[in-house]
Formats: C-alpha cells, structure tokens, sequence
C-alpha cells in the first residue's frame, strides 16, 4: 500500500516531467492507484449526479483532464527506462492493437 502511495504522489510532483525515467513498479503502481482513485471519484459522482446530474458530468471530466498531461509524462518517462523512444506512445492511435503494443512496452524491463 505504501508503495502504490509513493508512486502516486510522485505521479503527481513529477506531472509535466517529460525527462528522466520511471520504473516499471512505479509506473504500475501509480497506475493501480489511478484506477482506484477514478473508480472512487466515479461513484462519489455518480451520487452527486443524483442531486445535480451536470455536477457527475463536471467532476468526471475535470478529473479526467488533469490527468492528462501526468498520464503522457509518466508513459513517456517508462517508455525511455524501458530503452524505447518517446514517440512509440503514438502506438495508442492504431485501434485495439496499437494498445497491445503499448503495454507491452510499458511492461518491459527497463535497459
């Protein structure tokens, strides 16, 4: 537990650190965490959305749009300890199998 809490405040204090390098634990550490959290803040919208259903729409969206910019700095981060280059994230355009081939670089030992 600590170490998924570790990875997801260093996803957060490193969010436009496009350098450097994450590894693999970390990587899916703070991504384990960002489900989790995504999964909470969906029910405490899904909730509020019952009282206001726009503020469900605002929270979701606002949640998802701040995690954009750390989700492509940390992928990019893993991609580089991985020994790959920063544009293989473009992988995730191709449908279904350019997702594949994303996360089995992600999931590579870092060389």
């Amino acid at each position: 537990m600590q170490k998924m809490i570790s990875a997801y405040k260093e996803f957060w204090s490193r969010y436009v650190d496009f350098e450097g390098k994450t590894s693999r634990g970390n990587f899916w550490w703070a991504f384990l965490a960002g489900i989790i959290v995504s999964f909470i803040i969906g029910i405490v919208a899904s909730i509020l959305g019952l009282i206001l259903p726009i503020l469900s729409t605002l929270i979701t969206s606002l949640f998802s749009l701040a995690n954009l910019i750390p989700s492509i700095a940390i992928v990019i981060r893993r991609l580089r300890d991985a020994g790959y280059a920063w544009y293989n994230i473009f992988w995730v355009l191709l449908p279904i199998a350019g997702e594949i081939i994303l996360i089995v670089l992600l999931a590579k030992e870092h060389k």
